[in-house]
């Protein structure tokens, strides 16, 4: 089964037609969206400078590309809707971090740890907008979004079992 064509399937019905303005909340929410992958696209720039194991290099780099793209096609979408753009910092140049001292970066396990958890946060954010927004085409772009999150968080969450960097909750024991 292809869960993509069977949201495609179902929501295609309702992309056809006259589009009514985007509501308020949509607007917020989509626009926060915005800005949140905007500050995340930032630190990840920072961890690819900063991470050394090439297979982990390798898995935020994929995570910054993807994120790079919803950030780009997010930030199109909300101009055609006439939405102004969340303020953005400027990207961080490739540099060589290496001559930080150990205690004042953050190590591979803490990078792993914070962009699971920025995944999470998106994943989550990401729901709320579909639950919350009205427009079919919200819905199915931000559906879109989280297929992609799903995607790179999958190789993530492989290479944190394997190095023993997720932190799980203790057992709950009565």
């Amino acid at each position: 089964m292809n869960y993509f064509e069977t949201l495609l399937d179902t929501i295609k019905p309702f992309l056809d037609g006259e589009k009514k303005p985007l509501n308020t909340l949509e607007a917020s929410n989509l626009w926060l969206y915005a800005g949140m992958g905007q500050n995340t696209l930032r630190l990840e720039e920072v961890w690819i400078n900063t991470v050394q194991d090439n297979e982990f290099k390798e898995i935020v780099t994929s995570v910054f590309h993807v994120h790079k793209e919803i950030v780009n096609d997010l930030n199109e979408f909300l101009m055609q809707e006439s939405v102004p753009l969340p303020k953005t910092s400027p990207p961080k140049p490739i540099a060589d971090y290496q001559s930080i001292p150990d205690g004042a970066k953050f190590t591979e396990e803490e990078i792993a740890n914070l962009l699971s958890f920025n995944l999470l946060i998106a994943m989550t954010q990401g729901m709320r907008i579909i639950t919350e927004s009205i427009r079919a085409d919200v819905g199915f772009m931000v559906s879109k979004f989280l297929f992609k999150h799903i995607s790179v968080s999958i190789p993530l969450k492989q290479l944190m079992l394997e190095r023993n960097w997720i932190q799980e909750a203790p057992p709950y024991i009565k």
